[in-house]
């Protein structure tokens, strides 16, 4: 979607800067699976145990995760952020599109994790329809708001990213709302908000597997952008 609005309402080199920021999206995404998938594999088999209580206390345990990774993730690469997309293969003409988008996605990444974990859950505690709803939500909202700050406000590609984020902001928001809930199979209980160490240990051998996709999803992007920049141009 930000590309579509980037490339009508900002320009080529605009769309350069943001393919750079592809490889650091799609590790953000692996961490997000890593813990995500995990958890909702986790919750599927808490559940199939009839262990409702360990299932909660999954819920808990994506929330810290999530937060702790997202911060983590996001102040590492804050530190290094123009040495890795020269890295990536950014020039001088791309790297200013390319850190202004990626440095608003980062100082959200907290909520893009927390997102992605809740509707992994949201789908395996019995409510994809939800989580469908939730998806949609943040991708439609992410138009509306993309062609607002982009072509009527004039904020350019960090207009984009704005947008992502917002998005993100309000389908949490419902999630949020849905597991506050106590009418929902799984909502949220005083005491699930401490790390359990089997269950850390279960939604990273689970999820092991859709963050090392992910990675080499992440490796292949930046090999065909250095390609590209080396044969090509920006």
């Amino acid at each position: 979607v930000d590309s579509i609005f980037i490339g009508h309402g900002v320009g080529p080199l605009a769309i350069a800067g943001l393919a750079l920021t592809f490889p650091l999206m799609n590790l953000a995404a692996a961490f997000g699976a890593l813990v995500g998938v995990g958890a909702s594999t986790l919750v599927a088999i808490k559940l199939g145990q009839k262990d409702r209580e360990s299932a909660t206390q999954v819920l808990g345990n994506v929330i810290i995760m999530n937060t702790i990774i997202g911060i983590a993730f996001a102040f590492v690469t804050l530190l290094f952020l123009d040495p890795v997309l020269f890295f990536f293969g950014a020039s001088e003409e791309t790297l200013p599109y390319a850190r202004e988008y990626m440095k608003i996605i980062l100082y959200g990444n907290v909520i893009t994790h927390i997102y992605m974990g809740l509707n992994e859950l949201l789908r395996s505690s019995g409510y994809p329809k939800k989580a469908m709803f939730a998806t949609l939500t943040a991708v439609i909202l992410n138009c509306i708001l993309d062609a607002l700050f982009i072509f009527v406000f004039d904020w350019g590609i960090r207009g984009a990213a704005v947008a992502t984020i917002l998005a993100q902001v309000v389908a949490l928001t419902f999630q949020v709302f849905h597991f506050a809930d106590r009418r929902s199979f799984l909502h949220f209980q005083r005491g699930i908000f401490r790390l359990k160490g089997s269950i850390i240990k279960g939604m990273l051998a689970i999820g092991l597997s859709p963050f090392l996709m992910n990675a080499c999803s992440c490796l292949v992007v930046i090999l065909i952008n250095k390609s590209l920049k080396t044969h090509g141009g920006d």
